[in-house]
Protein backbone atom coordinates (compact mmCIF):
# COMPACT_ATOMS: atom_id res chain seq x y z
CA UNK A 1 0.00 0.00 0.00
CA UNK A 2 3.12 2.56 0.99
CA UNK A 3 4.63 1.97 -2.11
CA UNK A 4 1.16 2.82 -3.98
CA UNK A 5 0.81 5.55 -2.28
CA UNK A 6 3.91 7.40 -3.50
CA UNK A 7 3.44 6.12 -7.04
CA UNK A 8 0.48 8.39 -7.13
CA UNK A 9 0.66 11.30 -4.64
CA UNK A 10 4.58 12.22 -4.36
CA UNK A 11 5.26 14.19 -0.99
CA UNK A 12 4.79 16.73 -2.01
CA UNK A 13 4.76 17.10 -5.45
CA UNK A 14 4.79 20.98 -5.71
CA UNK A 15 1.90 22.41 -7.66
CA UNK A 16 0.06 19.61 -7.06
CA UNK A 17 -0.81 19.71 -3.34
CA UNK A 18 -0.04 20.82 -0.13
CA UNK A 19 -0.46 20.45 3.58
CA UNK A 20 -0.02 21.95 7.14
CA UNK A 21 -1.06 22.66 10.53
CA UNK A 22 -2.40 26.13 12.19
CA UNK A 23 -2.42 26.51 15.65
CA UNK A 24 -5.67 28.40 15.96
CA UNK A 25 -6.25 28.83 19.86
CA UNK A 26 -3.36 27.87 22.42
CA UNK A 27 -2.76 24.14 21.86
CA UNK A 28 -5.31 23.59 19.44
CA UNK A 29 -3.96 22.61 16.08
CA UNK A 30 -6.11 22.46 13.03
CA UNK A 31 -4.44 20.45 9.81
CA UNK A 32 -5.50 20.96 6.42
CA UNK A 33 -5.03 19.62 3.28
CA UNK A 34 -5.16 20.86 -0.43
CA UNK A 35 -4.96 19.18 -4.09
CA UNK A 36 -4.65 21.33 -6.81
CA UNK A 37 -7.17 21.39 -9.27
CA UNK A 38 -5.40 18.32 -11.80
CA UNK A 39 -7.03 20.26 -14.82
CA UNK A 40 -5.20 22.30 -17.97
CA UNK A 41 -6.96 25.30 -16.78
CA UNK A 42 -6.71 24.78 -12.89
CA UNK A 43 -6.08 28.41 -12.60
CA UNK A 44 -9.86 29.77 -13.70
CA UNK A 45 -11.13 26.98 -11.49
CA UNK A 46 -12.79 27.26 -8.24
CA UNK A 47 -11.45 26.62 -4.56
CA UNK A 48 -13.86 24.36 -3.02
CA UNK A 49 -13.51 23.36 1.15
CA UNK A 50 -15.09 20.00 1.83
CA UNK A 51 -16.31 19.79 5.71
CA UNK A 52 -17.34 16.46 7.21
CA UNK A 53 -19.79 15.53 9.51
CA UNK A 54 -19.87 13.67 13.17
CA UNK A 55 -19.24 16.18 14.54
CA UNK A 56 -15.46 14.75 14.64
CA UNK A 57 -15.47 12.79 11.27
CA UNK A 58 -12.37 13.83 9.47
CA UNK A 59 -12.48 15.06 6.04
CA UNK A 60 -8.72 14.27 5.19
CA UNK A 61 -9.97 10.82 5.80
CA UNK A 62 -13.40 9.87 4.82
CA UNK A 63 -14.38 13.29 2.71
CA UNK A 64 -10.91 12.28 0.53
CA UNK A 65 -10.36 8.69 0.69
CA UNK A 66 -13.97 7.44 0.35
CA UNK A 67 -15.80 10.53 -1.23
CA UNK A 68 -14.30 13.48 -3.52
CA UNK A 69 -10.35 13.21 -3.08
CA UNK A 70 -7.98 11.94 -6.06
CA UNK A 71 -7.68 8.38 -4.39
CA UNK A 72 -9.95 6.06 -3.09
CA UNK A 73 -9.04 4.34 0.42
CA UNK A 74 -7.23 1.63 -1.89
CA UNK A 75 -4.89 3.98 -3.76
CA UNK A 76 -6.77 3.80 -6.52
CA UNK A 77 -7.31 6.66 -8.68
CA UNK A 78 -11.35 8.20 -8.30
CA UNK A 79 -12.91 8.49 -12.18
CA UNK A 80 -15.57 10.84 -10.02
CA UNK A 81 -12.86 12.89 -8.06
CA UNK A 82 -13.66 16.82 -7.52
CA UNK A 83 -9.83 17.70 -7.60
CA UNK A 84 -10.69 17.13 -11.76
CA UNK A 85 -13.09 20.12 -11.81
CA UNK A 86 -11.61 22.62 -8.54
CA UNK A 87 -8.62 22.94 -5.80
CA UNK A 88 -10.03 20.90 -2.74
CA UNK A 89 -9.27 21.98 0.50
CA UNK A 90 -10.11 19.09 3.34
CA UNK A 91 -9.61 20.71 6.69
CA UNK A 92 -10.09 18.33 9.84
CA UNK A 93 -12.50 20.10 11.55
CA UNK A 94 -13.66 20.99 14.82
CA UNK A 95 -10.70 21.03 17.10
CA UNK A 96 -9.93 17.16 17.16
CA UNK A 97 -10.57 15.56 14.72
CA UNK A 98 -8.79 13.63 12.26
CA UNK A 99 -5.15 14.61 12.50
CA UNK A 100 -6.24 18.03 14.35
CA UNK A 101 -5.61 17.88 17.75
CA UNK A 102 -5.83 19.80 21.17
CA UNK A 103 -2.79 19.42 23.73
CA UNK A 104 -5.67 20.01 26.83
CA UNK A 105 -9.03 19.23 27.34
CA UNK A 106 -10.00 23.05 27.52
CA UNK A 107 -9.11 22.30 23.70
CA UNK A 108 -12.03 21.52 22.18
CA UNK A 109 -14.96 23.14 20.96
CA UNK A 110 -18.03 23.52 22.32
CA UNK A 111 -20.78 25.02 19.70
CA UNK A 112 -21.21 26.04 16.44
CA UNK A 113 -20.08 29.52 17.43
CA UNK A 114 -16.49 28.25 18.63
CA UNK A 115 -16.19 25.83 15.39
CA UNK A 116 -16.68 29.07 13.29
CA UNK A 117 -14.10 31.33 14.71
CA UNK A 118 -11.26 28.19 14.76
CA UNK A 119 -12.32 27.90 11.05
CA UNK A 120 -12.05 32.33 10.73
CA UNK A 121 -8.37 31.76 12.11
CA UNK A 122 -7.52 28.79 9.81
CA UNK A 123 -8.77 30.59 6.52
CA UNK A 124 -7.24 33.93 7.29
CA UNK A 125 -3.42 31.86 7.59
CA UNK A 126 -4.32 29.58 4.24
CA UNK A 127 -5.56 32.62 2.46
CA UNK A 128 -2.15 34.25 3.41
CA UNK A 129 0.02 31.49 2.94
CA UNK A 130 -1.84 30.79 -0.31
CA UNK A 131 -2.59 34.09 -2.33
CA UNK A 132 -3.16 32.32 -5.94
CA UNK A 133 -6.04 31.63 -4.14
CA UNK A 134 -7.60 35.01 -2.96
CA UNK A 135 -9.03 35.51 -6.17
CA UNK A 136 -10.33 32.44 -7.00
CA UNK A 137 -14.32 31.42 -5.97
CA UNK A 138 -14.24 29.87 -2.94
CA UNK A 139 -17.34 27.35 -2.59
CA UNK A 140 -17.70 25.38 1.66
CA UNK A 141 -19.31 22.01 0.45
CA UNK A 142 -20.16 20.39 3.84
CA UNK A 143 -21.93 16.99 4.91
CA UNK A 144 -24.12 16.19 7.64
CA UNK A 145 -23.16 18.01 11.02
CA UNK A 146 -20.45 19.84 8.60
CA UNK A 147 -23.46 21.49 7.13
CA UNK A 148 -24.51 22.97 10.17
CA UNK A 149 -20.84 24.27 10.94
CA UNK A 150 -20.49 25.45 7.35
CA UNK A 151 -23.57 28.02 7.87
CA UNK A 152 -21.96 29.21 10.61
CA UNK A 153 -18.87 29.40 9.23
CA UNK A 154 -19.92 31.29 5.74
CA UNK A 155 -21.45 34.17 8.04
CA UNK A 156 -18.46 34.74 9.99
CA UNK A 157 -17.31 34.89 7.12
CA UNK A 158 -18.76 36.77 5.04
CA UNK A 159 -17.88 39.33 8.25
CA UNK A 160 -14.67 39.20 8.00
CA UNK A 161 -14.06 39.65 4.23
CA UNK A 162 -16.08 43.44 4.94
CA UNK A 163 -13.55 43.53 7.27
CA UNK A 164 -10.78 42.48 5.31
CA UNK A 165 -9.13 40.44 8.20
CA UNK A 166 -9.87 37.82 5.47
CA UNK A 167 -9.08 38.05 1.70
CA UNK A 168 -11.09 35.85 -0.36
CA UNK A 169 -13.79 35.69 -2.83
CA UNK A 170 -16.39 33.62 -1.06
CA UNK A 171 -19.04 32.74 -3.96
CA UNK A 172 -21.27 30.75 -2.00
CA UNK A 173 -21.78 27.48 0.40
CA UNK A 174 -23.51 24.04 -0.21
CA UNK A 175 -25.16 22.04 2.50
CA UNK A 176 -25.42 18.48 1.88
CA UNK A 177 -27.42 16.29 4.08
CA UNK A 178 -26.89 18.68 6.39
CA UNK A 179 -27.91 18.89 10.21
CA UNK A 180 -29.76 22.33 9.73
CA UNK A 181 -32.86 21.68 11.77
CA UNK A 182 -32.44 18.21 13.89
CA UNK A 183 -36.34 18.48 15.24
CA UNK A 184 -37.53 18.02 11.58
CA UNK A 185 -35.35 15.40 10.76
CA UNK A 186 -36.14 13.66 13.89
CA UNK A 187 -40.19 14.04 13.44
CA UNK A 188 -40.16 13.02 10.14
CA UNK A 189 -38.41 9.77 10.33
CA UNK A 190 -41.37 7.52 10.96
CA UNK A 191 -43.16 9.25 8.30
CA UNK A 192 -40.46 8.47 5.76
CA UNK A 193 -39.93 5.00 7.41
CA UNK A 194 -43.60 3.97 7.07
CA UNK A 195 -43.62 5.48 3.64
CA UNK A 196 -40.68 2.75 2.33
CA UNK A 197 -42.19 0.07 3.90
CA UNK A 198 -39.46 0.17 7.40
CA UNK A 199 -42.18 0.35 9.60
CA UNK A 200 -45.80 -1.13 10.45
CA UNK A 201 -48.40 0.58 12.27
CA UNK A 202 -47.14 0.03 15.71
CA UNK A 203 -43.29 1.01 14.97
CA UNK A 204 -44.47 4.44 13.01
CA UNK A 205 -46.84 5.18 16.43
CA UNK A 206 -43.36 4.28 19.08
CA UNK A 207 -40.96 6.27 16.61
CA UNK A 208 -43.10 9.16 16.69
CA UNK A 209 -43.73 8.39 20.33
CA UNK A 210 -39.88 8.76 20.92
CA UNK A 211 -39.85 12.00 18.61
CA UNK A 212 -42.30 13.71 20.43
CA UNK A 213 -40.10 13.44 23.58
CA UNK A 214 -37.53 15.16 21.60
CA UNK A 215 -39.42 17.92 20.69
CA UNK A 216 -40.65 18.58 24.21
CA UNK A 217 -37.01 18.72 25.25
CA UNK A 218 -36.22 21.53 22.43
CA UNK A 219 -39.10 23.67 22.62
CA UNK A 220 -37.67 23.80 26.43
CA UNK A 221 -34.47 24.88 24.92
CA UNK A 222 -33.33 21.33 26.69
CA UNK A 223 -30.68 20.38 24.31
CA UNK A 224 -28.43 18.39 25.97
CA UNK A 225 -31.24 16.77 27.09
CA UNK A 226 -32.84 16.49 23.62
CA UNK A 227 -29.32 14.93 21.97
CA UNK A 228 -30.24 11.82 24.73
CA UNK A 229 -33.26 11.44 23.67
CA UNK A 230 -32.28 11.49 20.06
CA UNK A 231 -30.32 8.70 20.79
CA UNK A 232 -33.21 6.83 22.23
CA UNK A 233 -35.19 7.66 19.31
CA UNK A 234 -32.26 6.00 17.27
CA UNK A 235 -32.57 3.15 19.60
CA UNK A 236 -36.74 2.82 18.89
CA UNK A 237 -36.09 2.79 15.08
CA UNK A 238 -33.68 0.31 14.80
CA UNK A 239 -36.04 -1.79 17.07
CA UNK A 240 -38.59 -1.25 14.93
CA UNK A 241 -36.61 -1.64 11.25
CA UNK A 242 -34.60 -4.55 12.61
CA UNK A 243 -31.63 -2.40 12.06
CA UNK A 244 -32.05 -0.18 9.10
CA UNK A 245 -28.85 1.43 8.27
CA UNK A 246 -29.51 5.50 8.92
CA UNK A 247 -26.69 6.21 6.46
CA UNK A 248 -28.56 4.74 3.71
CA UNK A 249 -32.05 2.86 4.02
CA UNK A 250 -31.30 0.09 1.49
CA UNK A 251 -27.88 -0.99 2.64
CA UNK A 252 -27.65 -3.25 5.56
CA UNK A 253 -24.67 -4.97 7.15
CA UNK A 254 -25.24 -8.04 9.51
CA UNK A 255 -22.52 -6.70 11.57
CA UNK A 256 -23.29 -2.80 11.74
CA UNK A 257 -26.40 -4.02 13.91
CA UNK A 258 -26.19 -1.70 16.81
CA UNK A 259 -28.10 -2.84 20.08
CA UNK A 260 -27.10 -0.44 23.31
CA UNK A 261 -24.73 -2.16 25.99
CA UNK A 262 -25.56 -2.45 29.51
CA UNK A 263 -24.49 0.46 31.67
CA UNK A 264 -23.17 2.35 27.89
CA UNK A 265 -24.32 5.87 28.18
CA UNK A 266 -26.04 7.70 24.94
CA UNK A 267 -22.61 9.71 24.22
CA UNK A 268 -20.92 6.42 23.68
CA UNK A 269 -23.95 5.13 22.03
CA UNK A 270 -23.50 7.67 19.85
CA UNK A 271 -20.02 8.05 18.77
CA UNK A 272 -20.62 3.97 18.05
CA UNK A 273 -23.49 4.54 15.70
CA UNK A 274 -21.91 7.83 14.01
CA UNK A 275 -18.17 8.30 14.82
CA UNK A 276 -16.91 4.76 14.17
CA UNK A 277 -18.12 4.15 10.93
CA UNK A 278 -16.15 7.18 9.80
CA UNK A 279 -13.46 6.11 11.11
CA UNK A 280 -13.41 2.15 9.47
CA UNK A 281 -10.40 -0.06 10.38
CA UNK A 282 -8.71 -0.42 6.96
CA UNK A 283 -9.06 4.14 6.72
CA UNK A 284 -7.48 4.27 10.31
CA UNK A 285 -4.85 1.70 8.82
CA UNK A 286 -4.49 3.97 5.78
CA UNK A 287 -4.33 7.02 7.44
CA UNK A 288 -2.25 6.37 10.42
CA UNK A 289 0.11 4.37 8.18
CA UNK A 290 0.93 5.38 5.04
CA UNK A 291 -0.46 8.84 4.84
CA UNK A 292 1.06 9.94 8.33
CA UNK A 293 4.41 8.76 7.08
CA UNK A 294 3.26 10.90 3.69
CA UNK A 295 2.25 13.89 5.36
CA UNK A 296 5.30 14.05 8.18
CA UNK A 297 4.28 16.71 9.72
CA UNK A 298 1.91 14.78 12.44
CA UNK A 299 3.20 14.77 15.45
CA UNK A 300 4.60 11.49 17.59
CA UNK A 301 1.74 11.22 20.29
CA UNK A 302 -0.94 12.37 17.29
CA UNK A 303 -3.54 9.50 16.34
CA UNK A 304 -6.14 10.05 13.17
CA UNK A 305 -8.99 10.12 14.12
CA UNK A 306 -7.74 9.56 18.47
CA UNK A 307 -9.66 12.14 19.80
CA UNK A 308 -12.79 11.82 17.23
CA UNK A 309 -14.84 10.77 20.45
CA UNK A 310 -13.70 13.63 22.53
CA UNK A 311 -15.04 16.29 19.79
CA UNK A 312 -18.65 14.47 19.64
CA UNK A 313 -18.81 14.80 23.19
CA UNK A 314 -17.66 18.20 24.13
CA UNK A 315 -20.63 19.34 21.42
CA UNK A 316 -23.10 17.52 22.38
CA UNK A 317 -25.49 20.07 24.18
CA UNK A 318 -24.91 21.99 20.75
CA UNK A 319 -26.30 18.72 18.81
CA UNK A 320 -29.68 19.40 18.67
CA UNK A 321 -29.79 22.94 18.61
CA UNK A 322 -31.19 24.26 14.81
CA UNK A 323 -29.35 27.21 12.49
CA UNK A 324 -32.08 27.63 10.37
CA UNK A 325 -31.83 31.57 11.63
CA UNK A 326 -28.20 31.39 9.95
CA UNK A 327 -29.78 29.96 7.19
CA UNK A 328 -31.80 33.11 6.42
CA UNK A 329 -29.34 35.45 7.34
CA UNK A 330 -26.84 33.92 4.42
CA UNK A 331 -29.38 34.29 1.49
CA UNK A 332 -30.41 37.87 2.84
CA UNK A 333 -27.13 38.43 2.53
CA UNK A 334 -27.20 37.58 -0.46
CA UNK A 335 -25.09 34.30 -0.07
CA UNK A 336 -25.80 31.53 -2.77
CA UNK A 337 -26.46 28.78 -0.69
CA UNK A 338 -27.34 25.11 -1.98
CA UNK A 339 -29.04 22.41 0.20
CA UNK A 340 -28.90 18.90 -1.22
CA UNK A 341 -30.27 15.59 -0.31
CA UNK A 342 -29.87 11.91 -1.01
CA UNK A 343 -33.06 10.29 -1.78
CA UNK A 344 -32.11 7.22 0.52
CA UNK A 345 -30.72 9.12 3.69
CA UNK A 346 -32.41 8.49 7.27
CA UNK A 347 -30.37 10.11 9.32
CA UNK A 348 -31.44 13.86 7.54
CA UNK A 349 -34.41 12.77 5.17
CA UNK A 350 -35.14 14.88 2.38
CA UNK A 351 -38.70 15.12 4.07
CA UNK A 352 -36.90 17.13 6.55
CA UNK A 353 -34.96 19.29 5.20
CA UNK A 354 -37.91 20.12 3.12
CA UNK A 355 -39.81 21.10 5.99
CA UNK A 356 -36.72 23.77 7.45
CA UNK A 357 -36.62 25.11 3.92
CA UNK A 358 -39.80 26.01 3.69
CA UNK A 359 -39.95 27.54 7.33
CA UNK A 360 -37.21 30.26 5.59
CA UNK A 361 -38.10 33.66 5.78
CA UNK A 362 -35.99 34.67 3.25
CA UNK A 363 -37.93 36.82 0.51
CA UNK A 364 -37.45 34.89 -2.25
CA UNK A 365 -38.92 31.82 -1.14
CA UNK A 366 -42.56 32.33 -2.29
CA UNK A 367 -41.20 32.08 -5.97
CA UNK A 368 -38.79 29.27 -5.51
CA UNK A 369 -41.63 27.76 -4.15
CA UNK A 370 -43.36 28.40 -7.21
CA UNK A 371 -41.20 26.70 -9.73
CA UNK A 372 -41.24 23.27 -10.90
CA UNK A 373 -38.32 20.86 -10.38
CA UNK A 374 -36.28 20.42 -13.42
CA UNK A 375 -34.87 16.66 -13.85
CA UNK A 376 -31.20 15.69 -14.36
CA UNK A 377 -29.98 12.66 -16.36
CA UNK A 378 -27.46 10.53 -14.86
CA UNK A 379 -24.47 11.50 -16.21
CA UNK A 380 -23.31 7.68 -16.57
CA UNK A 381 -27.08 6.45 -17.25
CA UNK A 382 -27.83 8.82 -20.20
CA UNK A 383 -31.56 8.87 -20.20
CA UNK A 384 -32.07 7.81 -16.52
CA UNK A 385 -33.16 10.45 -13.94
CA UNK A 386 -30.11 10.82 -11.66
CA UNK A 387 -31.52 14.02 -10.01
CA UNK A 388 -34.27 17.05 -9.28
CA UNK A 389 -33.27 20.38 -9.05
CA UNK A 390 -34.85 23.92 -8.49
CA UNK A 391 -32.57 26.94 -8.34
CA UNK A 392 -34.40 30.88 -8.03
CA UNK A 393 -32.30 33.77 -7.14
CA UNK A 394 -29.39 32.87 -4.48
CA UNK A 395 -31.16 29.55 -3.17
CA UNK A 396 -30.86 26.17 -4.79
CA UNK A 397 -31.95 22.20 -3.53
CA UNK A 398 -31.12 19.41 -4.91
CA UNK A 399 -32.89 15.94 -4.90
CA UNK A 400 -29.97 13.02 -5.34
CA UNK A 401 -31.99 9.85 -6.74
CA UNK A 402 -30.43 6.43 -5.34
CA UNK A 403 -28.32 8.20 -2.68
CA UNK A 404 -28.34 8.09 1.02
CA UNK A 405 -25.88 10.47 3.20
CA UNK A 406 -23.04 10.18 1.89
CA UNK A 407 -23.58 11.35 -1.71
CA UNK A 408 -19.92 10.95 -3.40
CA UNK A 409 -19.84 7.43 -2.22
CA UNK A 410 -23.46 6.66 -3.60
CA UNK A 411 -23.41 8.63 -7.20
CA UNK A 412 -20.33 9.89 -7.34
CA UNK A 413 -21.08 11.29 -11.17
CA UNK A 414 -23.97 12.96 -10.07
CA UNK A 415 -22.32 14.87 -7.03
CA UNK A 416 -19.42 15.83 -9.53
CA UNK A 417 -22.03 17.02 -11.61
CA UNK A 418 -23.92 19.11 -9.06
CA UNK A 419 -20.42 20.28 -7.75
CA UNK A 420 -20.12 21.77 -11.62
CA UNK A 421 -23.20 23.37 -11.64
CA UNK A 422 -23.36 24.63 -8.33
CA UNK A 423 -19.88 26.22 -9.00
CA UNK A 424 -21.42 27.53 -12.53
CA UNK A 425 -18.92 25.60 -14.91
CA UNK A 426 -22.20 23.74 -16.61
Amino acid sequence: MANMLFVWLPSPLAGKEAWNYVEVRDGAHMFWWLYYADNPSASDLPLVMWLQGGPGGSGSGFGNFEEIGPLNRNLEPRKTSWVQAASVLFVDNPVGTGFSYTERPDGYATNVAMVASDMLVLLRHFFTEKDEFQSVPFYIFSESYGGKMAAAISSELIKAIEQGTVKCKFAGVALGDSWISPLDSVMTWGPYLYTTSLLDDYGLADVNNAAEEVKKAVEQQEFLKATELWSMTESVVEQNTNGVNFYNILTQEPDEKLTSSAGENFIALQTRRHIRPLHSQSLSELMNGPIRKKLGIIPQNVTWGGQAEDVFSYMAGDFMRPVVDIVDQLLAAGVNVTVYNGQLDLIVDTMGQELWVKQLKWEGLPGFNKLRWTALDDPISPGITGAFYKTYKNFAFYWILRAGHMIPSDQGAMALQMMKMITQQV
